[in-house]
């Protein structure tokens, strides 16, 4: 009787994310011994694979010789961490005082209509992450949106497909 033994497939990963696995690592040697490591190197990570799934942060947990559990707590306790896929721009609505009293909700509806997509999703297409913001610092000139690190004032329902197009 021959013995046959399959080998566990379930944790490969691509060529791609591989390389992106080798970049983190570097990443990992540079700050290492450094007080505070971590979250430089989330930062780093998340920059370089897009996002933070249980599977990097066991990756990183692991080459820092850190409980998965603490790497987790990092994650979940800051908001500027994402475990889940994100587009390749962010799109923010800001809700403070002042743009939702001059229309950020109805921004936020047409946005969720237009992009066929709630608060905190990524589209289909991958292209937009939209989340809320609570202040943008652009009180004088709302409602405002952001869409990556370009603000953009007094805006409505009507010039959103303008917005969207330069992205």
């Amino acid at each position: 009787m021959s013995e046959y033994k399959e080998e566990c497939r379930c944790c490969e990963r691509s060529s791609e994310d591989q390389a992106k696995y080798d970049q983190i690592a570097q990443v990992i040697d540079t700050y290492r011994d450094k007080e505070g490591c971590l979250i430089m190197v989330l930062h780093a990570a998340q920059q370089i694979y897009g996002y933070l799934p249980l599977e990097l942060q066991r990756f990183i947990a692991d080459q820092l010789g850190l409980p998965l559990s603490e790497v987790y707590g990092v994650v979940s306790f800051y908001s500027f961490f994402s475990t889940t896929e994100r587009g390749a721009h962010t799109l923010r609505v800001c809700l403070g005082t002042a743009c939702y009293v001059r229309g950020g909700k109805k921004l936020v509806e047409a946005l969720e209509e237009k992009l066929q997509v709630k608060v905190g999703g990524t589209t289909a297409d991958k292209r937009f992450t939209f989340e809320i913001a609570r202040c943008i610092g652009a009180c004088g000139l709302a409602p405002a949106l952001m869409i990556d690190d370009d603000v953009f004032k007094q805006v409505s329902p009507a010039k959103l497909d303008g917005l969207l197009a330069q992205y």
